[in-house]
């Protein structure tokens, strides 16, 4: 893989630009980045063959898709062998119901996002997915109510223009 490049402030414009709209054209980001398109798509170009940009992707309802039930789930480990470690990060990859895994400190190991149909969803996806794996000491739940932000633009960096 190719070396990620330093981002100046011109290529966090076009990240921030494209995470707020990845449809819109390279004429319109060049207009935004106040580049011309050529060099515009030269930046773009290397910023995803760099994989500094690393796919494209929508927002979708997630109750209208028919998943409205999102749970973050803090797990602990019984012990931390490189085997138990290795199995629980190997089975949770392979879970479609878990969106995000997180390496935690403090109190849990892990903490996951998964998205449900409804409780008696969530009680299959603890039972057929999470139990099976074994070497798991604590499940911790708290089910999401209301969305006050969410977002995928990453802040501007301070010092950095941009």
């Amino acid at each position: 893989m190719p070396e990620k490049p330093q981002l100046d402030a011109t290529d966090r414009r076009i990240i921030r630009a494209l995470q707020r709209n990845g449809r819109m054209t390279n004429l319109d980001l060049a207009a935004e980045v106040n580049l011309s398109p050529s060099p515009c798509l030269r930046r773009l170009r290397i910023l995803e063959t760099t994989n500094v940009i690393r796919g494209y992707s929508i927002d979708v309802d997630a109750k209208v898709y028919g998943l409205p039930v999102t749970v973050f789930v803090r797990v602990s480990l019984e012990n931390h062998t490189e085997a138990v470690v290795a199995n629980f990060e190997r089975q949770i990859r392979d879970t479609p119901e878990v969106l995000d895994c997180f390496v935690m400190t403090g109190l849990a190991d892990y903490l996951l996002r998964v998205v449900v149909a409804d409780l008696e969803g969530y009680e299959g996806f603890v039972r057929a997915r999470l139990h099976p794996i074994g070497g798991i000491s604590s499940i911790d739940t708290s089910f999401v109510y209301g969305v006050v932000k969410k977002t995928a633009v990453y802040p501007e960096v301070e010092g950095k223009n941009g």
